[in-house]
Formats: C-alpha cells, structure tokens, sequence
C-alpha cells in the first residue's frame, strides 16, 4: 500500500450509472484511491424490477449479496441470490444480475484484476 491506512465511507462516493445498467459507487480501486492492490470493489444496487444488462470481464469477478433477492445468469446457469451469498464468475463468462424482489439488490462486485472498462465487454 502506498499509504498505511486508508478509510472511505460509503455515503461520500459518487454513484453513476455503469455501463452494465446497474448503479455504482467504485468504493476502492487503484486507479482512483491511494492503494496498491491487485483488485477492484464496487458497490452496486439493482432497484426492484430492474436487471444488469449481459456482460462478460476477462477477470474474475466475485458478488457478495448485502441486501435484497434476485437472480443471477452465468452462461445458461441461473441461481437464486439473497443477502449473504456469495458467487464466484470466472473470467469471459457472460453475467447479468436480476432483481426479483421488492426491495434495493445490494452487491459488492469484487473484480480481479482491477476492472478496466477494456476489459468488459456489454451484449
């Protein structure tokens, strides 16, 4: 790490619509934060209703389920996901993220290597 300690909170970073559909906040990425980590996380939400559109990383990308209940698509796999799962895509996989419930999907998307806009690829 380029410095010892660094702390953000949640309610002081921009949202914006990614590319994906789904509505971010990029909580630590070593492009943006003074950190040096092979990673990237991501703080997303899928309002009720709404899915993400198909996409595929050359990374790695790991979900973890904070709120809500929905399903996610990986390839033809569909599973059902609530708050405490946790799902594991490998790289070029096609993923997309739906919201089933009535309630805010909320979701950590732990992306490695770092996400890069180069990478993803939107169907």
């Amino acid at each position: 790490m380029k410095n010892k300690t660094l702390h953000k909170s949640i309610e002081n970073i921009d949202s914006f619509l990614a590319g994906d559909h789904t509505i971010l906040k990029e909580v630590l990425h070593p492009k943006n934060d003074a950190i040096d980590i092979p990673y990237s996380i991501a703080h997303a939400i899928l309002k009720p209703n709404t899915s993400s559109l198909p996409h595929a990383l050359k990374s790695t990308e790991v979900y973890y389920f904070l709120a809500g209940e929905g399903m996610i698509f990986i390839g033809e796999e569909k599973k059902i996901v609530k708050q405490g799962d946790i799902v594991a895509v490998e790289p070029n996989e096609r993923q997309s993220v739906s919201n089933t419930g009535s309630e805010d999907l909320v979701f950590l998307c732990i992306v490695s290597p770092f996400w890069k806009a180069d990478d993803e690829i939107i169907f």
